[in-house]
């Protein structure tokens, strides 16, 4: 090299330095940084304890009650029950007030719809109007809830009181004549 353009090369250098050094501080003045400053730890991003919560929504976040119900019924797998539960609640609203007046829901189980008609009448039009009614509550709940619809008449009433009675009793039968 020879010895005239070394101060050149010395210039050039210097020159290159100055110039990377007004780049990082313009950079830093345009993040808020000022000379002196603290750097500042920047969470990591896979670490949820060091993440900070924004405007947007995140796991942390409170979540609304509807939500956490929800997602309670899925993780459980209850949606179907809480489907006919609300059948079983709504009965008048999807029958009509004529019908749940005399007839209850009284049970399901296996896909089995159980009602309890008041007489032996309303019991034998329930059975007729199975088709219509399983059609209003799978419009309500969806498909394949309830597959089918058990009617049943009034029940006999007991004859049985107490806690000591005969097992060989036919009830009130064997007091007349």
């Amino acid at each position: 090299m020879p010895a005239g353009d070394a101060p050149a090369d010395d210039t050039r250098i210097a020159d290159a330095a100055a110039s990377a050094l007004a780049r990082a501080r313009a950079a830093a003045r345009s993040k808020g940084l000022r000379p002196g400053m603290k750097p500042r730890r920047r969470p990591r991003a896979d670490d949820p304890a060091q993440v900070r919560s924004g405007a947007g929504r995140d796991g942390r976040d409170p979540a609304l009650l509807g939500e956490q119900l929800d997602r309670l019924l899925v993780d459980r797998g209850w949606q179907l029950d809480v489907a006919v539960g609300s059948v079983m609640g709504r009965w008048p609203e999807i029958v009509g007030p004529d019908i749940a007046t005399h007839v209850e829901p009284v049970s399901f189980a296996d896909g089995i719809l159980t009602v309890r008609a008041d007489s032996t009448a309303w019991a034998t039009q329930m059975k007729l109007l199975a088709s219509s009614v399983l059609g209003r509550v799978e419009a309500e709940i969806g498909a394949g809830a309830v597959d089918q619809l058990r009617v049943l008449g009034p029940s006999a009433p007991s004859w049985s009181r107490g806690r000591h009675r005969s097992p060989d009793s036919r009830g009130p039968r064997d007091t007349y004549g």
